[in-house]
């Protein structure tokens, strides 16, 4: 298997998906931002899975099984929330990009192994993470209707800044080992 150099293997991972303009106008529907919820979890799941299997570092297992958790159960509260309000999730042109992206990423983790694969799933995450609080912060909050929504969009965010923070600790550690 051909080893991918770490500063190209980053510099593909997670392009800016949040440069992306909402769809009409500059409005999201709430279906819309309930459809980026769940490709932004569904991104971290998998990734988190692919690490789970990996890694044979137990900060990133930690890291990868809390985040297969939550982003679990924040996509079955959606679910719920989906049914409850009686909306279907719509693809925009945000949740597609992120779709993309993150595949983009999946496959360059997938060729990864060791430290170089921990480093970089962390690195990932790390910025995912921030991309994924400023297009809440930036265009989802903004445009959601819902108020039972914009209050899962509200509660989620301090969860993705503690992921942050957990991952740059993990960062630190896997920097200093090496």
């Amino acid at each position: 298997m051909k080893k991918v150099p770490m500063f190209f293997a980053l510099a593909l991972m997670y392009s800016p998906f949040v440069i992306a303009e909402p769809d009409d106008k500059g409005k999201l529907n709430d279906g819309e931002i309930l459809q980026i919820v769940v490709t932004a979890n569904q991104i971290d799941i998998e990734n988190g899975e692919l690490a789970r299997k990996k890694s044979s570092n137990k900060q990133v297992r930690a890291f990868a099984n809390r985040m297969i958790k939550e982003r679990t159960d924040l996509n079955k509260e959606a679910k719920v929330l989906v049914a409850k309000l009686k909306k279907s999730t719509e693809e925009s042109t945000i949740s597609k990009d992120m779709k993309a992206d993150g595949k983009k990423t999946h496959d360059q983790l997938k060729h990864l192994n060791g430290p170089e694969f921990d480093k970089a799933y962390i690195d990932a995450e790390i910025k995912h993470n921030q991309e994924l609080i400023d297009v809440a912060d930036n265009t989802l909050v903004p445009n959601v209707k819902d108020e039972a929504m914009k209050s899962l969009l509200t509660k989620v965010r301090p969860a993705l800044a503690a992921h942050i923070e957990f991952a740059k600790t993990i960062q630190g550690s896997i920097s200093n080992n090496r």
